[in-house]
């Protein structure tokens, strides 16, 4: 807002300002502070103004309060009137209000701020009505700010106004620049569930539908009923995977073609200038040297360096692009190494292994969900009578039953498949394994005698032949109290049931130590797994007597 000034506030003054205008009356406007002030005579029909000593002091003023509009008049002649004292000060500006003394002063009161300026420039002229001597048509005028309420609030209002109007600017422009509020994200609903399903299908409109998806499931929308038709929209925005692969793949083809162009050009680039180099160096040849000037010889041999210089920078780019395309092909070539290509089999097989046994722990998850659904059929069966209802629920249980008996085959498959690549993993382990003693055995014959090398195999493997002993006698004691105790356990028991006895025995150990310890001895103890899918659970056994047997 022109004229507000925000840091100021409303109880302080503002500041000085200038508005002096030369204008039509007999004040004249207010000099350069650098030039020395020389006021003159003013006439008017009743009395004459005669200026100050030049050589005095200015008279002083007090400090200007906000939003003056009146001045304080002193030093009156005792016969001016209001009329007079209206013809002088009329020339600064319009005048609302005058207010006489009987004590030779007065307050005036204009129209604007800037006329406050004009009158003080009166102070210190002497007034004299007339052509009289007499001391009471005389007196010298002393002109200063006046504090008025109605000058005070009026400033204080316009104040309020300007801000008013700046508050208002900052709002729209706050509401300019604010980003636009996100869509509103309907109800979940089967009706709103077709709709979108529908709009995930569709390329155009996969960006709003996947956002509404996120929602409802955030908002915890899924439950037992509607598992199936969220499945659903979640396998419709797994398919978009594809189509999002090809075109990363289409941007990454335009972007080769357009560095094969950009090289190409480039090549075209360097070319052009061999050959303008080649022009300036024929031109520097003794044959056509000679018949330049000397300036025409000074800008030839800038020209050329310039050119050279540009030229190097450009061949220097493209032997990076060189460069570059070369490191690729040389890291395609190191791909093709036997050990890298060792590892990276072991590494797929791995993750072959983990995607397989992901699969197969969804797809048990989806066989209880699908069990769910048929004890809630048989529920509702027996509840109700055989109406059309129940003859449609026959028909989803036959469904149901169905994809239960494909869902079951698929699972038997995929574990075969996963014991498949259990052993593929464990045959190439075993693979590495001894491809790493044949080098170990290899580098060994190289230094030592070939004697010494079959002594250390030898005792190798006596060493690997012998079972682990026990450490300590604290261990041989653990082992016969978790003998006895699984012994009396034919069902087994897990490592916390396990745990929490041996700790009343000793408050010291851990259960990672129990576990550790049975772990190291296969042939006294084994590990079973008891329950499906979330009732799953580990125990150990005791088995050494089966050993014996």
């Amino acid at each position: 807002v022109p004229g507000f000034d925000p840091s100021l506030s409303m109880m302080t003054g503002i500041t000085p300002i200038n508005p002096m205008i030369p204008g039509m009356g007999l004040v004249p406007p207010p000099p350069p502070t650098d030039v020395s002030v020389v006021k003159e005579i003013i006439h008017c029909k009743s009395c004459t103004l005669f200026p100050p000593n030049p050589n005095l002091p200015p008279p002083s003023t007090r400090e200007r309060p906000p939003g003056c509009k009146t001045v304080f008049v002193g030093g009156l002649p005792e016969n001016a009137t209001e009329e007079i004292i209206q013809e002088v000060f009329e020339q600064c500006g319009d005048i609302t209000a005058i207010r006489k003394s009987k004590k030779n002063f007065c307050h005036i009161r204009f129209a604007e701020e800037f006329m406050v300026d004009k009158a003080i420039y009166l102070s210190g002229y002497r007034m004299r009505l007339g052509s009289s001597t007499d001391k009471k048509d005389s007196g010298r005028l002393h002109v200063d700010f006046a504090q008025a309420r109605d000058d005070f609030y009026e400033w204080e209002c316009k104040q309020r106004m300007l801000a008013r109007e700046e508050r208002h600017r900052r709002k729209m422009e706050e509401d300019r620049l604010r980003p636009p509020s996100p869509p509103a994200i309907m109800h979940y609903s089967e009706h709103e569930a077709a709709l979108l399903a529908e709009k995930l299908k569709d390329d155009s409109k996969f960006s709003e539908a996947i956002t509404v998806l996120l929602t409802w499931i955030e908002r915890g929308e899924v439950n037992r009923r509607s598992a199936n038709q969220f499945y659903s929209m979640v396998q419709s925005a797994n398919s978009h995977v594809r189509r999002l692969m090809n075109e990363k793949a289409a941007h990454e083809q335009e972007m080769e073609q357009a560095k094969e162009s950009f090289k190409n050009a480039l090549t075209g680039i360097l070319t052009q200038f061999e050959q303008i180099v080649a022009v300036f160096n024929a031109s520097t040849r003794q044959k056509a040297w000679d018949h330049f000037s000397k300036a025409q010889r000074k800008n030839i041999d800038i020209w050329r360096k310039h050119s050279e210089e540009l030229r190097n920078a450009h061949s220097e780019q493209l032997m990076g692009i060189r460069r570059e395309e070369e490191m690729e092909m040389s890291d395609d070539d190191s791909g093709d190494n036997p050990s890298k290509k060792l590892r990276v089999d072991d590494s797929a097989l791995a993750a072959q292994a983990y995607a397989l046994k992901e699969e197969n722990d969804s797809l048990r998850w989806q066989l209880d969900a699908y069990r769910n659904e048929v004890e809630l059929l048989k529920q509702e069966k027996g509840q109700l009578f055989r109406t059309e209802e129940s003859l449609t629920k026959d028909q989803q249980l036959q469904f149901l039953q169905q994809t239960m008996q494909g869902m079951q085959q698929q699972l038997l498959s995929i574990q075969e498949e996963l014991n498949n690549k259990k052993s593929e993993l464990e045959q190439a382990k075993e693979e590495q394994t001894h491809t790493q003693a044949m080098l170990k055995v290899l580098q060994e014959q190289e230094i030592n005698v070939l004697t010494v090398a079959l002594v250390n195999q030898d005792r190798e493997k006596n060493s690997e032949k012998r079972s682990p002993g026990l450490k300590s006698e604290k261990e041989a004691l653990l082992i016969g109290i978790i003998s006895t105790f699984l012994h009396v356990h034919p069902f087994g028991a897990n490592i916390e049931y396990l745990w929490s006895y041996m700790q009343q025995l000793d408050s010291r150990i851990s259960a990672n130590e129990i576990e550790m310890l049975l772990m190291r001895l296969p042939r006294m103890f084994k590990q079973e797994f008891t329950g499906v899918g979330a009732t799953l659970e580990k125990r150990w056994k005791f088995c050494a007597f089966e050993g014996i047997k």
